[in-house]
């Protein structure tokens, strides 16, 4: 038994796991499905335990679910999970842990960027005792300046003010014990940021630092407002700060107002030249509409994820299955 370098947690070894879950969504990733297949036979065989893998469609509009159907009828250990419509990345890998039966649970992207051969790093980790082992990204080849610089001070950005253990330069690719993945899946908020709601949990946990490889096939589905909405999601989920951020607006917009008022006032007493109101009139009222509607924003978008959370509506929704246990 040792100590953990990166929690108050006792590390106890446990042994190779007897079986592991690979949880990949997919959206619109039909040109990826060969280079997929074939990465997964490989790293499969490769394997002490056994392994499933779990495609979750996520309302794939081309012929992602023909292949992984097809795929899946060739091999039992595919399990596709077809959700009704488009739930968003992030309710498709929540889709996808739900109905992991491994011991321990890899989720990944179905592009390849993040190589498999880097899970045999994680279950070492997992075999030290680490309950969650999450990758770091060293390079991002094939990202533009600006997504790169984005997701580096998205990260800072969040580490500092919202979430101080969300790990850095991480994204969706980690490996998850099971009591850690059962820990996971009793928070059911609406509004998800599993890697956020991930470092919540607590439990042992570590990084490991790989190179991202590019895509193998097809395009993103990653685009600027697809990750500025995503950002705000992670920040009015985890934290309150914007509401804060509204109170601190309005106290510099009330600060404004009196060194208007201050001005105002040394101007009648000093006789200053002015043109009567027309300026100062418009400059308050621009000020304080301005920073009325951004508050009164902010508190929506905060009312509106509590209006959405009370409804109490599944998650997501399942039209078909294939090779899973209908108990499961």
């Amino acid at each position: 038994m040792s100590y953990a370098s990166v929690s108050s947690h006792l590390l106890q070894p446990r042994s190779y796991p007897q079986r592991l879950s690979l949880v990949i969504p997919m959206f619109n990733e039909e040109a990826v499905v060969p280079f997929l297949r074939s990465a997964v036979a490989q790293f499969i065989s490769e394997l002490t335990g056994g392994a499933e893998v779990i495609l979750v469609n996520d309302g794939s509009t081309d012929l992602t679910l023909r292949e992984v159907v097809e795929w899946a009828k060739q091999d039992d250990r595919v399990k596709i999970i077809n959700l009704s419509r488009n739930f968003g990345h992030q309710i498709a890998l929540t889709a996808g842990l739900d109905f992991a039966t491994g011991d321990a649970i890899v989720t990944m992207d179905a592009d390849l960027q993040d190589p498999l051969n880097v899970v045999h790093s994680m279950i070492e980790r997992y075999r030290e005792g680490y309950d969650v082992v999450y990758g770091q990204r060293q390079v991002r080849p094939g990202e533009s300046w600006l997504k790169r610089a984005t997701a580096w001070l998205f990260y800072r950005f969040m580490r500092a003010f919202i979430h101080k253990d969300l790990p850095v330069d991480s994204g969706d690719f980690r490996l998850l014990s099971r009591s850690c993945l059962n820990g996971l899946q009793q928070m059911r908020e609406t509004h998800r940021f599993l890697r956020g709601m991930v470092a919540w949990v607590g439990f042992p946990q570590i990084g490991i630092q790989y190179e991202r490889q590019p895509r193998v096939a097809g395009s993103t589905k990653y685009t600027l407002p697809n990750m500025i909405n995503f950002a705000w999601t992670a920040a009015t989920s985890f934290s309150i700060l914007p509401l804060k951020a509204s109170t601190w607006l309005g106290v510099f917009v009330t600060l404004l107002g009196l060194g208007e008022a201050l001005h105002a006032l040394l101007a009648k007493i000093f006789h200053w030249y002015v043109v009567p109101g027309w300026t100062s009139l418009t400059v308050l009222i621009s000020i304080l509409g301005g920073a009325t509607l951004v508050s009164i924003g902010v508190l929506g978008e905060y009312m509106g994820k509590l209006y959405e959370q009370t409804k109490g509506r599944p998650l997501y929704l399942v039209s078909q299955t294939v090779n899973v246990n209908p108990s499961k």
